[in-house]
């Protein structure tokens, strides 16, 4: 397996309620295409998961990257992970919205599945996008000014939409090759 995203760093940002196998599954394939994944988020030092499938806590995972001591600026490409609770959390956490403003206005991929487009709105990020996502927000992006459509996945030029964890191995294909292409590769230091 080709390291296309070797030297990248990708943010994955939850809250609390976060669907775990949408970050999971994103998170362990980059990691193959060797990213560098930090997950970050609003929560104190771990952030629960849980399992749609089971309406259940699942786990709970340490967070490397706590907010708001994240720089945005630090990395190269941005996961939205779903679950109900998780994006109507963030949405609501000006800190949250901000570092995911940050990838709209930088013009960096970002990848969000199922419930994860929800926080786009408040980062402005959805307007003049082709893009799918939890059916039951079509009607919240369209009104933002997004081109739904009911599809496994959507790439719109540094966006990748999915709408559930069966679209997962699609997703995760065009998230790898969305980030590989992209050219906002910034050397960190070491």
């Amino acid at each position: 397996m080709a390291k296309e995203l070797k030297g990248r760093r990708v943010a994955i940002l939850v809250a609390d309620g976060f669907e775990q196998i949408e970050m999971t599954e994103p998170k362990k394939a980059l990691d193959a295409a060797g990213a560098e994944t930090v997950i970050v988020s609003p929560a104190q030092g771990k952030v629960q998961g849980f399992s749609d499938k089971e309406m259940k806590k699942a786990d709970a995972f340490p967070v490397g990257g706590p907010l708001p001591q994240t720089r945005p600026e630090n990395f190269d490409a941005l996961v939205l992970p779903g679950g109900v609770m998780n994006p109507d959390k963030l949405r609501l956490i000006p800190e949250a919205v901000a570092f995911v403003q940050h990838f709209v206005e930088a013009g960096k991929p970002i990848a969000a599945i199922c419930h994860g487009p929800w926080t786009l709105i408040n980062a402005s990020g959805v307007r003049g996008h082709k893009m799918t996502s939890w059916p039951s927000l079509e009607s919240d992006l369209r009104n933002a000014g997004a081109d739904w459509t009911d599809a496994p996945v959507i790439v719109d030029r540094m966006l990748v939409t999915s709408r559930k964890p069966a679209d997962l191995p699609q997703f995760c294909a065009k998230m790898i090759e969305t980030f590989a292409a992209a050219d906002t590769m910034h050397h960190h230091a070491a």
